[in-house]
C-alpha cells in the first residue's frame, strides 16, 4: 500500500518571503528591460519624433535609416569583423590554455600547489597598473598587433579556479583505470575530462567571449591602426563624442542622432544575446559544480 505524503503547509511567513522575493526580481526585470527596450524604440524612430517625445518604450512611427547608414558603412562591419575574429580565436586560446593550467592544479600530488594557488588568488585583487603594463605591452612589440587582444587576456584566476574545483569533483577511479589502460595526461584530460566538463566549459567560454567582445580599453591604449578596431571601440567614440574627428583617417561616420547610436548599439549587442540562451543551461551548473571545492 502507497502510503501518501501529506504536503506542507505554507505559512505566513512563507508568503511573506515569496512575496518580497517576486517584487524585487520583478523590479530588477523592468529596470533591465525598460532602458533596452528604449534602447531598441529610439534605434527605429525617427530623429523628430525622439527629439519630441523623450523617453519612451512603444515606437510610434518606424524610420530605420539608423540602421541603413550604420549598416552601410565598410568601417563599421570591418571592426565587426576584427571583433568577431577576436572573439572566436581569443575564446578558444583562453579556454584551452585554462583547461592546461587548470588539470595539473586539481591534483594532490602536484609539488608546491598551495603557494601557485595563493600566487594565482594574488593577482585577481592586485596588477601592475596601467603604466607598467603600457611599457611591457611596448616592449613585446604588440603595439599595433592583433595579438595584443589575446596575449594579455589568455587566462583569468576566477575562470581557473573554478575549472580546477570542477576537475577536482571528478572520480579519481576514472583517471587511474586509463591509466591503467595505459592512458598519457593528455588523454586522461582530453578522453575523460572535457568530455564531461562541458557545463564549466560553456560557463568559462561564456565569460571569455563577453569580455572579449566588450573590451575596448585595450584598443584605445594599444591600437592606433584603424585597421584593427574592434567594433566596441567605435562603438564607444559614437556614443561618447556623437561624431568620429574629421581629421582622423579611420571611419566616414558621422552620427547625428540619438537614433544611429542606437542602431549601432543593437548592432553590437546582437551577437551576444543570440549566443547567451544556447549556453545558459550549463552556466548555473558549471557555476555550482565548479565552486565548492576546496
Amino acid at each position: 500500500m502507497k502510503t501518501v505524503k501529506s504536503k506542507k503547509k505554507r505559512t505566513g511567513e512563507d508568503w511573506l518571503v515569496d512575496i518580497i522575493s517576486y517584487t524585487l526580481l520583478i523590479f530588477i526585470t523592468i529596470t533591465i528591460i525598460l532602458p533596452f527596450m528604449q534602447v531598441v524604440t529610439i534605434s527605429m524612430s525617427p530623429s523628430h519624433v525622439v527629439n519630441e517625445s523623450g523617453f519612451h518604450i512603444i515606437p510610434t512611427e518606424f524610420d530605420f535609416s539608423g540602421y541603413k547608414q550604420i549598416a552601410t558603412n565598410p568601417a563599421f562591419w570591418d571592426s565587426y569583423l576584427i571583433t568577431i575574429l577576436r572573439t572566436v580565436i581569443g575564446t578558444a586560446c583562453c579556454v584551452f590554455v585554462t583547461v592546461l593550467t587548470a588539470y595539473p592544479l586539481a591534483k594532490s600530488n602536484l609539488p608546491y600547489r598551495k603557494y601557485i594557488m595563493m600566487f594565482i588568488v594574488f593577482t585577481m585583487y592586485f596588477s601592475g597598473g596601467m603604466i607598467p603594463t603600457y611599457i611591457l605591452i611596448k616592449n613585446l612589440g604588440l603595439m599595433n598587433n592583433f595579438l595584443v587582444y589575446i596575449l594579455p587576456q589568455l587566462i583569468t584566476g576566477f575562470a581557473l579556479i573554478i575549472t580546477r574545483n570542477f576537475f577536482m569533483g571528478i572520480p579519481a577511479a576514472l583517471e587511474e583505470a586509463a591509466k591503467i589502460d595505459g592512458a598519457s595526461n593528455m588523454r586522461v584530460l582530453f578522453g575523460i575530462y572535457l568530455p564531461i566538463s562541458l557545463p564549466v566549459l560553456a560557463t568559462i567560454s561564456l565569460w571569455y567571449a563577453v569580455t572579449h567582445w566588450n573590451s575596448w580599453m585595450d584598443n584605445m591604449l594599444y591600437v592606433t591602426n584603424e585597421k584593427l578596431y574592434v567594433v566596441q571601440y567605435v562603438l564607444q567614440r559614437i556614443l561618447s563624442s556623437g561624431k568620429v574627428d574629421e581629421t582622423a583617417d579611420f571611419t566616414n561616420i558621422v552620427i547625428h542622432t540619438e537614433t544611429m547610436k542606437m542602431a549601432a548599439l543593437i548592432l553590437t549587442l546582437l551577437p551576444i544575446v543570440c549566443v547567451y540562451p544556447f549556453l545558459q543551461k550549463y552556466f548555473v551548473k558549471g557555476m555550482t559544480l565548479g565552486s565548492v571545492k576546496e
